[in-house]
C-alpha cells in the first residue's frame, strides 16, 4: 500500500470553497475595522455634535420651568451622562455643572472661552459653536453658546456648553479588544463553515464520481446518490437514467447478436447442406436440382434482407439516409402491399383485408413508407394467432390520412408497450413462439415516420391482438406544366 498523502487539489470545490470563505471572512474582518477607524474619526464626532445641539436644546428647555431644585438634579446627571461641561450666567451669578473636569483646569481653556464669548457678542446672533483644540492634548471640543430667552429674569442669561468630540481613551481600547475578539470569532465560524460546506457539496459530487467509476466497469446497476442538492439530484437521475439504457442497450445488444447469430448460422447452414445435396445426389436431377436450388435462393435472400436491415438501421443511426420525397397515393402503396401478402387467402388460409379510404395524395419517400407498411404487415401475420386475421385499414379525415395495421393475435403486454420501437427490442410474445426476426423492424420504422414527422403509434391489448398506425397530411398533387414546342 502507498504511504504517499494525497495532494491538495488547489483546483477542486472542496479547497475553493474554503479558500473562498477564508478570503471573504478576511475581507469582512477588514471592512469592520476600517469601520471602526470611521466611525471613531468621522462619524463619532458628527454624532457627538448632533446630541450636543439636542442636549442644549433640552437644557435650556428645562431650565425655562423655574424649578432651581429639579433643574440642579437634571443637570448634573446629563453632564455625567454625556461627560459634557454646563455654564449658565445669570446676572451677578453663574452655575457651573463639570462632567469633563479635566478641560477646564488649562488656562488656554480661559482664554479661549473668552475668546468665543466675544465672537458671540460681536456677531449678536441666538447661538454660536466652536470647534477647539486642547494644544497640549490634541483633544477637540465642541463649544455651544447661545442666549437664553426668559421674560422672568432681566438681563442676559447665556448657555455654554462644551462637549469633547474625541472618544474616551478607554472607550477606544474597548472597543478594539471587543473587535479582536470579534475578528477571531468571525475567522473560526468562516472556517468551520467552509469546512462544513466544501464537504456536504462534495460529499454528493464524490459519491457520483464513484458510482460512474462503477458503471465504467460494466455495473449497470449502480445506484447515483444526488444528496440534498436540486443540481446533484438532477445529474444523478440523468446518470441513473443513462446507467439504465445502457443495462437495457447491453442486454438487447447480447440478444441481437445471439439472434442474428441464429438468424445467420440457419441459413448458411441450409444452404450448405442444399449445395452438397445439388453436388452428391441431385446434380443429375432437373427437378430436384431445381428445387433445391430455389430453397437456397431463398435463404440467401433472407440473409440479404437481414444484412440490408443492419445497414438501414446503421443509416437511420448515423443521420446518412436521405429521403427522396415525391407525391404518391398513400392507398395504391398499402393495395401493393396487401397484394404481395393476399396469396395467403388461398393458400394457407388466412383471413387478410383490405379497407381503403378514396385515392389520398401525401409527400414522402415513397420506398421509405413502403418499407413501413410491408414491416407492419409482415410483423401482423407473424403475431395473428389461430385466427389468422389481418386488416389494413384507412381512415381518411379532413387534413389527415391513418393507415392501420390490424390483427386479432397474440397481443402485446401493457409494460412492454413502450419498448416495442426501441432497437434490439423483442416482446415477450417472441420467446413464447418460434417467430424469426432481429428486433431492428420496428427500430427502423420509428427512424423512417420521425424522418417524416409523421404521428405514429401502437394500441394493444395481451390476448387480443395489435394496431400498428401511422398518419401524415393530406397534399394536393402539384399541377405539372406542360411545356410547347416554338
Amino acid at each position: 500500500m502507498s504511504n504517499t498523502k494525497r495532494k491538495i487539489d488547489p483546483n477542486s470545490i472542496k479547497t475553493t470553497t474554503l479558500l473562498y470563505f477564508m478570503m471573504f471572512a478576511f475581507f469582512l474582518v477588514l471592512i469592520i475595522w476600517e469601520f471602526q477607524d470611521l466611525f471613531i474619526n468621522k462619524y463619532y464626532p458628527l454624532m457627538r455634535i448632533q446630541e450636543a445641539t439636542r442636549t442644549a436644546e433640552a437644557v435650556e428647555d428645562q431650565y425655562r420651568k423655574h424649578n432651581p431644585g429639579r433643574f440642579d438634579e437634571y443637570a448634573s446627571q446629563i453632564v455625567h451622562t454625556n461627560g459634557i461641561y454646563i455654564r449658565i450666567d445669570e446676572p451677578g451669578t453663574s452655575s457651573v455643572y463639570d462632567g469633563t473636569p479635566n478641560v477646564t483646569k488649562s488656562e488656554e481653556f480661559e482664554k479661549k472661552l473668552a475668546s468665543a464669548r466675544r465672537q458671540f457678542e460681536e456677531k449678536n446672533q441666538a447661538s454660536i459653536s466652536f470647534t477647539m483644540t486642547d494644544s497640549s492634548t490634541g483633544s477637540k471640543y465642541l463649544l455651544y453658546i447661545t442666549n437664553i430667552q426668559d421674560e422672568h429674569v432681566i438681563g442676559p442669561i447665556t448657555l455654554y456648553m462644551i462637549t469633547p468630540l474625541n472618544p474616551m481613551k478607554s472607550t477606544v481600547i474597548i472597543m478594539r479588544s471587543l473587535l479582536l475578539y470579534v475578528s477571531a470569532i468571525v475567522m473560526i465560524l468562516a472556517l468551520l463553515l467552509a469546512i462544513y460546506l466544501s464537504n456536504r457539496l462534495t460529499r454528493p459530487i464524490d459519491n457520483i464520481t464513484r458510482s460512474a467509476r462503477e458503471l465504467t466497469r460494466g455495473n449497470y446497476n449502480v445506484q447515483f446518490d444526488g444528496g440534498n442538492f436540486t443540481e446533484t439530484n438532477e445529474l444523478a437521475e440523468a446518470l441513473s437514467t443513462a446507467s439504465y439504457e445502457m443495462g437495457k442497450a447491453d442486454f438487447y445488444q447480447r440478444e441481437i447478436v445471439a439472434n442474428v447469430s441464429h438468424d445467420l448460422k440457419t441459413p448458411l447452414t441450409m444452404i450448405k447442406s442444399y449445395a452438397e445435396m445439388i453436388m452428391d445426389i441431385s446434380g443429375d436431377n432437373p427437378e430436384k436440382r431445381n428445387k433445391h436450388l430455389e430453397i437456397i435462393i431463398t435463404e440467401t435472400d433472407r440473409l440479404n434482407k437481414l444484412v440490408s436491415d443492419m445497414m438501414s438501421q446503421s443509416k437511420l443511426q448515423s443521420n446518412s439516409i436521405e429521403l427522396n420525397k415525391e407525391y404518391f397515393d398513400l392507398v395504391e402503396l398499402a393495395r401493393e402491399a396487401y397484394d404481395s401478402v393476399a396469396v395467403l387467402n388461398q393458400q394457407e388460409g388466412y383471413n387478410i383485408q383490405f379497407r381503403p379510404s378514396k385515392p389520398t395524395i401525401v409527400y414522402g419517400d415513397r420506398d421509405k413508407l413502403s418499407q413501413v407498411i410491408h414491416n407492419f404487415v409482415s410483423n401482423a401475420v407473424k403475431y395473428c394467432g389461430d385466427k389468422k386475421y389481418v386488416c389494413i385499414r384507412l381512415k381518411r379525415s379532413s387534413k389527415k390520412v391513418s393507415l392501420h395495421v390490424i390483427d386479432e393475435g397474440v397481443g402485446i403486454p401493457k409494460d412492454e408497450l413502450s419498448h416495442v420501437w426501441e432497437r434490439y427490442y423483442r416482446t415477450s410474445a417472441n420467446h413464447e413462439r418460434e417467430i424469426e426476426g432481429n428486433g431492428i423492424g420496428l427500430s427502423i420504422v420509428r427512424s423512417i415516420l420521425a424522418l417524416h414527422n409523421a404521428n405514429y403509434g401502437v394500441d394493444s391489448e395481451e390476448g387480443r391482438g395489435s394496431d400498428f398506425w401511422f398518419e401524415m397530411p393530406i397534399e394536393k398533387k402539384p399541377v405539372e406544366k406542360k411545356t410547347t414546342d416554338k
